[in-house]
């Protein structure tokens, strides 16, 4: 089949458009035609190579997905070849204690499609039946496919793990990016008064037309203060912090006395500065969260596909021009979500 993988780890350049063996269907698994993927900054890390992860080379990227099921395999019921489905891309064993308690993000063997296993950005996957979710007809395969990865970390980040109430404050980092869009929305869903943090004004035109109730210019204005001012030095109540080494620090003096700061990941470093006496003196919560179960996926997708949510797409690329998509990723200018066109 088609593909897109890498051999070695390096800048964009290493990508190659190329044929790669055709997945193999097993039972209680379906095999899709991609019709669309999209990028993730997880994409874009580990074509650069991650510490302490060792990937098998060659590798093809892509968490996203959205196509037609050709194929089901043994076993498989409520599904059929030619319906329209989007990929939930967490992999979980079903066995272990997490899986049983429902925590299948903290599975002992815990995978995630494009990070573990091959990707999506090729002609065909090979998934189980639970991971292929069905979409609306009126729904393109485009925005189906920029709705899973970002959509699931947002809702399990703030309504699980982060516990957002009606009536809260929630200050957003990085707000214009996938993860950002997909908060702002579900915050405005719950009921909070969102603070957007963006470096540009196009950016925070975006977070305006979303619903956000406070927008800071992260490269003119200073955070902490816009944030005191705008609650009576009171602080938020929680905080959204996936970008990391750059903004922690302000995350946690921008959080309320009580209040809990939540991380998905840190895409400008992993190793900031943090001064402890913020975390107990106001006894702050520090939560991490990491994707989300099949329920924190349908819960989102359901708020979508009655209009009340949206995706934002920035840009749309063809499987042979993926190169140009981490590129324009890694200059930090997109607002919302890169798709890339695999198929008509």
């Amino acid at each position: 089949m088609r593909a897109v993988y890498f051999e070695q780890h390096g800048g964009p350049e290493v990508l190659i458009l190329g044929e790669r063996p055709a997945p193999a269907l097993g039972p209680g698994q379906v095999r899709m035609r991609v019709r669309a993927a999209s990028l993730n900054h997880i994409d874009v890390f580990l074509r650069r190579g991650l510490p302490g992860i060792r990937l098998p080379l060659p590798h093809i990227p892509g968490c996203d997905a959205a196509g037609e099921i050709l194929e089901i395999g043994e076993g498989v019921s409520g599904l059929k070849p030619g319906d329209r489905v989007l990929m939930n891309p967490s992999l979980s064993c079903g066995k272990c204690e997490f899986c049983q308690r429902g925590d299948v993000t903290m599975c002992v063997s815990y995978k995630l499609v494009g990070e573990h296993t091959d990707g999506t950005c090729c002609d065909e996957i090979a998934l189980p039946a639970e991971n292929a979710i069905p979409f609306p007809e009126t729904m393109s395969f485009e925005t189906a496919a920029a709705l899973p990865l970002v959509f699931v970390t947002a809702w399990r980040m703030l309504i699980t793990r982060a516990r957002l109430r009606a009536g809260e404050d929630v200050l957003i980092h990085g707000a214009a990016a996938g993860v950002g869009v997909a908060c702002i929305q579900i915050a405005k869903v719950a009921g909070a008064r969102v603070f957007a943090v963006a470096s540009s004004e196009e950016k925070l035109d975006l977070c305006r037309s979303l619903g956000a109730d406070v927008l800071i210019h992260s490269e003119k204005e200073d955070v902490v203060k816009r944030v005191r001012e705008a609650t009576g030095r009171r602080g938020v109540d929680v905080v959204v912090d996936y970008v990391g080494k750059a903004t922690w620090q302000r995350s946690l003096q921008c959080a309320s006395r009580g209040g809990r700061v939540v991380t998905c990941g840190a895409t400008t470093g992993y190793n900031p500065e943090e001064d402890l006496r913020h975390i107990f003196y106001r006894q702050l919560e520090v939560i991490g969260s990491t994707m989300g179960s099949r329920n924190e996926l349908l819960a989102p997708l359901k708020l979508i596909f009655e209009g009340r949510m949206r995706p934002v797409v920035s840009a749309v690329y063809d499987l042979a021009n993926l190169a140009d998509a981490h590129r324009l990723m890694e200059a930090r200018k997109v607002l919302g979500k890169i798709v890339i066109r695999v198929s008509q």
